[in-house]
C-alpha cells in the first residue's frame, strides 16, 4: 500500500497521525472477509479511532452515514482507520493479535512510532515501505503548509483550491478550524484524512495569508 505513505509535515505533527489499512489477500482469504473487516473496524472505533473508511465504496459522507458505510462493507473491501495517538494504535494492534483474523494490516506513521506501537503490542514488523519524497519540478508545487493537508488524502481528492478556500473561511471566522477540517475530510473517499491534525494545521494557516498556487 502506498496511498497513505506520502504525508508531509513536521515531526511533532506527524507523531499524532496514524493510518491503519486492513484488507484480505486477493485469491487467498477474500471469501467471508466482510464480517472480519467489520470486526476490525469495531475494535478501532472502540479504541478511539478519529475516522474509519472504506476505499471501495467511500467514506460515511459518500454513503450517507457511518452506519450505512459499515453495513455495506464487502468481502473485497479495503478499510481504514485514522488515529492521533500511538497508545491507542498499540492497543488496537494488541487486540488484533489476540483475535488473529488472518487479514493484512498496514500501519502508516513515523517509523520509530510505528515500531514502538508494534513492540508494545507484542508484534514484529513484517515489511517497511518508505516514501522517497518528491521528484521533478517541485518548485511548482503548493506551499508546504498546503501540502501538509493535501497529502493526508493519498489520492489527492482534497484539492489545493479547497484547502485554500477553507483556510480563508476559517480566517474570516465563517468556520471553526474543526468545522473546516470536517469539510476537508468529506472528499477523501478512503477516509484516511486526519481531521484532528488538519484542524491544528488550519488554525496555523488561518493566521497567515495563503495565496493561490503559481505555475
Amino acid at each position: 500500500m502506498t496511498h497513505t505513505l506520502h504525508r508531509l509535515g513536521k515531526e511533532e505533527s506527524l507523531r499524532q497521525d496514524f493510518v491503519l489499512t486492513m484488507m484480505p489477500s486477493k485469491g487467498i482469504n477474500v471469501a467471508g472477509s466482510a464480517a472480519k473487516l467489520k470486526r476490525l473496524l469495531d475494535i478501532c472505533m472502540e479504541q478511539g479511532a478519529i475516522k474509519v473508511g472504506d476505499a471501495r465504496l467511500g467514506n460515511q459522507y459518500h454513503q450517507g452515514s457511518l452506519d450505512t458505510m459499515l453495513a455495506n462493507i464487502e468481502d473485497q473491501a479495503v478499510v481504514q482507520a485514522v488515529f492521533d495517538d500511538a497508545e491507542k494504535v498499540a492497543q488496537v494492534l494488541g487486540a488484533f493479535k489476540e483475535i488473529d483474523l488472518g487479514l493484512s494490516v498496514v500501519v502508516s506513521g513515523l517509523h520509530d512510532e510505528v515500531e514502538k506501537c508494534c513492540r508494545n503490542a507484542g508484534l514484529k514488523r513484517h515489511t517497511v515501505n518508505q516514501s522517497l519524497g518528491r521528484w521533478g519540478r517541485i518548485d511548482r508545487l503548493p506551499s508546504e503548509e498546503v501540502l501538509e493537508i493535501n497529502t493526508m488524502c493519498g489520492h489527492g481528492m482534497v484539492a489545493v483550491g479547497l484547502i485554500e478556500e477553507i483556510a480563508g473561511r476559517v480566517r474570516a471566522g465563517e468556520l471553526t478550524a474543526e468545522e473546516g477540517a470536517e469539510e476537508l475530510f468529506k472528499p477523501c473517499m478512503c477516509g484516511i484524512f486526519n481531521p484532528v491534525r488538519a484542524a491544528g494545521l488550519l488554525k496555523a494557516m488561518s493566521e497567515r495569508q495563503v495565496g493561490p498556487v503559481e505555475c
